[in-house]
């Protein structure tokens, strides 16, 4: 297919959206690269986090910008052509992106676009989602064209979800090395990475989230009290193999289904933590009876009238987007 010229400003702006995208502890470890008219995805090696050795949230937050990076291109009027693992010898080259224009940008473009900025990780409590089934629906459809799978857990499978979170902080109550990566990754310092504060949950938030990822406790004010527990409706994503290539889709799949709850109104919080620890995975994995879980997302209702999130920071572009020739 020949390569479409495509403005280096609408590439920028893509980028600049592709990296709104939710990553493992906001590490954002993507690196883009453009020349000749494509655009090609990288993991970058230097923004792995060392207590996920695989490299499979790395892969999982890459694919999550790549499908950003096609919403936002989308909107711009072009269509995203993606050929993965282009180089097999080279398993940092994820993906190159060339385009092609598309004859029509419809409402429903722009708005997942603007979903984009509106979307956010939810750590508070969520009230349950209403009109479940209509949502599922959409989300479903949303999805179709992806390899992953998406399963719903039930309300029945609650009490098993949770000892499943339970048992992989256990498991992980003296690893060192993870705690002070946490502590890193969440330290009031950062400003074009990592979690900010504001963004955490204190002690008695995190007692009302039975299913959230243990982060480092903070000191304000016990926010959302109308909500007195989490009723989220939660997701599972699970790769149909065990690849690179099935769990980058599993990235692209979280990205699709965060967007349209969004669409939707609804609020999201994104659970890797249950399938960081074998334990913890097989325990989802017997739930869904897909044998490769990957991520999961809580799915609810936030306030309508709370104070509008603090943004979590992202790195400048010209950090993550380098060129091969010279932009004219």
């Amino acid at each position: 297919m020949p390569k479409t010229h495509t403005p280096l400003k609408v590439i920028e702006q893509a980028v600049h959206l592709a990296c709104r995208a939710p990553s493992y502890h906001n590490s954002q470890p993507w690196l883009w690269e453009y020349g000749d008219h494509e655009l090609r995805l990288y993991v970058d090696a230097d923004r792995l986090v060392s207590t996920d050795g695989s490299g499979r949230q790395a892969l999982i937050s890459c694919g999550a910008a790549l499908d950003h990076l096609r919403v936002a291109l989308a909107a711009a009027g072009f269509r995203a052509n993606v050929d993965y693992y282009p180089n097999p010898n080279d398993h940092r080259h994820l993906a190159s992106v060339t385009t092609s224009t598309i004859s029509y940008v419809t409402e429903a473009h722009r708005r997942r676009a603007e979903a984009i900025w509106m979307r956010h990780t939810d750590r508070l409590p969520l009230a349950s989602p209403p009109d479940w089934l209509s949502f599922e629906r959409s989300m479903r459809a949303a999805v179709a064209d992806q390899p992953s799978l998406v399963d719903v857990l039930t309300e029945l499978d609650r009490t098993d979800l949770e000892e499943a979170s339970m048992l992989s902080e256990s498991l992980r109550m003296y690893d060192s090395a993870y705690h002070q990566e946490m502590h890193w990754w969440t330290a009031p310092f950062e400003v074009s990475d990592g979690i900010p504060h504001a963004a955490l949950v204190s002690a008695a938030e995190s007692d009302r989230v039975a299913i959230g990822r243990t982060f480092p406790v903070t000191h304000h004010r016990e926010r959302r009290l109308e909500v007195p527990e989490d009723r989220s409706t939660v997701v599972v994503i699970s790769a149909a193999d065990d690849t690179r290539r099935d769990v980058l889709g599993c990235g692209e799949t979280l990205s699709a289904v965060l967007l349209e709850a969004t669409l939707a109104g609804l609020a999201t919080g994104i659970l890797s933590h249950v399938t960081e620890v074998p334990a913890s995975r097989d325990i989802v994995a017997e739930l869904t009876g897909r044998s490769y879980p990957q991520v999961l997302a809580r799915i609810g209702l936030a306030p309508a009238l709370e104070d509008a999130p603090v943004r979590t920071p992202r790195r400048p572009l010209s950090d993550v987007l380098h060129y091969t020739t010279k932009p004219s």
